[in-house]
């Protein structure tokens, strides 16, 4: 169990690496664990959605697929320019010796190839994960969403994504505790 509990720990360190992206934002900021979190919350709510796909598999995906980041850091895409991250070496490393490491890799590089449903449902996930950062951050008065939302609403490729964006984009960060606001 020695090898599980330094998984843990290891797990527990993205509770405590901050995402790199915000500073090209001039605004916001999130943990790696706190985006992890959001990206399975979406993709419990995608498996309900989707008929025909493992939700199981789903919502492991989404838990798992920044985990080697404990290890390598968040690399933003400027700092991809100019750094090489041996992701394979990182996860190899953080499940060697675990019961259950090679479902987390085969997890981890199924997301990455992006080809299959839930693959590409967990990719959508994770997008829609910073969608919803980038909408709080316009809504309450950033303008750097501006620029990039564009982009990242590009990167979409499920109908369920596309159309939870839609909705994102269409509601206000705030209103689902204002909608029936009274004193």
């Amino acid at each position: 169990m020695t090898q599980i509990a330094d998984l843990l720990f290891e797990v527990r360190m993205l509770k405590d690496l901050r995402r790199s992206g915000y500073a090209f934002l001039g605004s916001g900021k999130e943990s790696i664990a706190e985006h992890s979190f959001t990206t399975a919350f979406i993709c419990f709510a995608m498996a309900r959605l989707e008929t025909g796909i493992d939700g199981e598999k789903l919502l492991a995906m989404a838990l798992v697929h920044d985990v080697p980041e404990a290890r390598t850091g968040d690399h933003n895409y400027v700092n991809k320019k100019y750094n090489r991250v041996d992701e394979c070496l990182a996860v190899g490393h953080l499940t060697a010796g675990i019961p259950f490491g090679p479902e987390i890799g085969e997890l981890i590089e199924e997301f990455n190839r992006g080809e299959t449903r839930e693959a590409k449902l967990a990719n959508d996930a994770d997008q829609l994960s910073f969608i919803l950062e980038l909408k709080k951050l316009k809504d309450t008065g950033a303008t750097s969403p501006d620029e990039w939302l564009p982009f990242v609403l590009d990167r979409l490729k499920t109908r369920t994504g596309k159309r939870m964006a839609e909705d994102i984009m269409n509601t206000r960060w705030d209103a689902w505790w204002t909608r029936d606001y009274s004193e």
